[in-house]
Parts: structure tokens; C-alpha cells; sequence
């Protein structure tokens, strides 16, 4: 009895090995799929084309995408742990680290001159003064409606309540001016050199006056401690997509111009190149990152919108970008 039971087991063992031997080896960790938030304006498409690009699938990254038309919204689905990562620029972020402890991992654009204060061409207005007693459309909460509302309506001389702000997603804005019910708008690209173009709209001023808007790519606390070596993969595909828009731009204007022209926005080549060329792509974890983000977040101390000052050594995770380069 006892020898059948070796020899019934010697046998499940040599078929074991030679199936082993017959599949394909298997990595000994396996990566956890993504849940990728990321904003529909031109701020989310270097994002866009990441999971386009075939890039995360090559490093055998899977990845659920969750696209909405603005990255406060993207950043409150982070803190109600519904998405994993997300881009937006550093407002938004300090928001979400405030709220939900959220933290950056990269930085991957900037974004000032994509931002733009936009009024009715008919009005003739030229200076944001000049906005008192009228309707502006902003997306209230985000990063360019925060730069707004607290330092260049101010600087402008308007307070609170000289102007109608109207509540709006930024892809509603250009339809909303087209038919008059607002001003002006509070908007990025691409959507304000449409309504240049289409000769609704006059821009009057761009952010990177104010502010150059570093985009960073944020991640839920949870995610980072679970799926360490998920990020660092992750973010070597950052690291080889930042090549594409250096030394292949056609490539990834194709990608992106299909978006837009997919979702029946009618724009030319010429205009969309434009917009595509103010926003400067260069994935990494600039040394001077703490700097440019205190100032933000004592602008929305003062504004009451958040509890306290970041603690940055907690907010920032350069180190899984100091990994995936190494």
C-alpha cells in the first residue's frame, strides 16, 4: 500500500515537472493593475497618450482608465479612494493631500501659458478690471478657479462679489460664451484657442504670469505602500513616453489630436498644435518643488481651503522616481 502511494506520487511529480517545463516562466512578482484618473483639457493628455502608447502593457501593467473634464474631480475620487493616481496641477494637490493625504510621485508637466482668462469678443474688454459687474464662467475647486478667485481677481482690484461667478465645467465654457450667457471664461486648452479661433472669444492675459503650474502626478496613500514596485514600473514608462514627446511630437500630436476630434470638437491642425505647444512635457522631481507648492498652500491657508501647511517630507515621494531612474 505504502509503496503504491510513492509511486502514484513520483509519478504526479515528473507530470507536474514537465507541465512546469512546458509553460512560459512566470515573473516571481506580479503588478497590480492601475485605476488612472486623468482630466479631458489638455492637461490630461500627456497622461492620455501614457496609457495609448501600448508603453504600460509592454512592462505588463494593467490599467482601468477614469477620464472627467477637470483634475479637482479626479483628485476627489483619489480621496474617496475611487482611483489609484492622478495628474493635476499643485492647488488641487495640496487640496487632496489636506483632505485625503494624497501624494505626489512625480512631476510630469507645466502648464501657466495653457491657462487663460478669456472674454466675449464683442464686449471689447482687455483687462481683467474690466470683468466687474459681468458673468464668469469657472470651474469652481480647481487649481486655475483657486488661481483665480484668490490672487488674480485681487491683484485686479475685485473683490469678492464684483463679478458673477458662474459654476461650469471647462468643456461646457466655450458653448456657454457662443450663446452669451456668460462674459468670459476661466479656462485652458484647447478649449480657449477654439473660441479664438472661432472668433467668440479674446484671451486678455495667461497664468504663467502668475503662476508656471507644475502638473503632478498624485497617488492614494494606500496605493503607494501596497503596490511600491507597481509605481516605480510605472513610472519608467513616464520616464520612455518623455521620449516620444521629445524626439517622436508627431506621434503623440496624432494621438491626442484624435481624442479631441473623437469627442466632435472641430479645430485644426493648426490651432491644436498651438495648444499642444504650451504645454511643456518633462516627467522628473525637480529639487525645488517644496519652494513653488509652500507658496500655493499658504495662499489657500489664508482662503481657509485647507486645514494646515503640508508637511512636504510626508507630501512628496521623490524616491520611486529616484527608483524607477536608477
Amino acid at each position: 500500500m505504502n509503496t503504491k502511494r510513492g509511486e502514484l506520487t513520483r509519478r504526479q511529480w515528473l507530470a507536474a515537472s514537465a507541465l512546469a517545463l512546458a509553460l512560459p516562466a512566470r515573473p516571481a512578482w506580479a503588478l497590480d493593475t492601475i485605476r488612472q484618473g486623468f482630466q479631458t483639457n489638455i492637461w490630461g493628455m500627456p497622461t492620455y497618450y501614457l496609457l495609448k502608447s501600448g508603453l504600460l502593457e509592454k512592462r505588463g501593467i494593467k490599467f482601468e482608465e477614469f477620464a472627467v473634464p477637470s483634475g479637482n474631480l479626479t483628485m476627489q475620487q483619489m480621496v474617496a479612494r475611487q482611483v489609484d493616481l492622478g495628474t493635476y496641477a499643485g492647488q488641487s494637490f495640496i487640496i487632496g493631500h489636506d483632505k485625503g493625504g494624497l501624494v505626489a510621485i512625480a512631476q510630469i508637466e507645466t502648464v501657466g501659458k495653457t491657462a487663460q482668462i478669456v472674454t466675449r469678443k464683442d464686449l471689447n474688454l482687455s483687462k481683467v478690471s474690466e470683468l466687474k459687474g459681468h458673468k464668469v464662467a469657472n470651474q469652481t475647486g480647481s487649481s486655475v478657479g483657486n488661481i483665480f478667485t484668490d490672487i488674480i481677481a485681487p491683484a485686479a482690484g475685485l473683490k469678492k462679489g464684483d463679478f458673477q461667478e458662474v459654476r461650469m465645467d471647462v468643456n461646457n465654457m466655450v458653448s456657454a460664451m457662443a450663446a452669451k450667457t456668460v462674459d468670459a471664461m476661466v479656462n485652458v486648452e484647447p478649449y480657449y484657442s477654439i473660441a479664438v479661433a472661432e472668433g467668440i472669444g479674446t484671451s486678455i492675459m495667461d497664468f504663467s504670469q502668475v503662476d508656471k503650474m507644475p502638473v503632478f502626478m498624485a497617488a492614494t496613500p494606500d496605493f503607494v505602500e501596497k503596490s511600491p514596485d507597481t509605481i516605480v514600473a510605472y513610472l519608467k514608462c513616464w520616464q520612455e513616453a518623455a521620449r516620444d514627446f521629445k524626439d517622436n511630437p508627431a506621434k503623440v500630436a496624432d494621438v491626442i489630436y484624435a481624442f479631441f476630434t473623437s469627442k466632435g470638437y472641430a479645430m485644426s491642425r493648426e490651432t491644436f498644435a498651438q495648444a499642444l505647444g504650451k504645454v511643456e512635457v518633462n516627467p522628473g522631481f525637480p529639487s525645488n518643488v517644496a519652494s513653488g507648492l509652500q507658496k500655493d498652500a499658504e495662499v489657500l491657508l489664508r482662503e481657509k481651503k485647507i486645514s494646515a501647511i503640508p508637511d512636504w517630507k510626508k507630501a512628496l515621494q521623490p524616491d520611486l522616481w529616484a527608483k524607477a531612474s536608477s
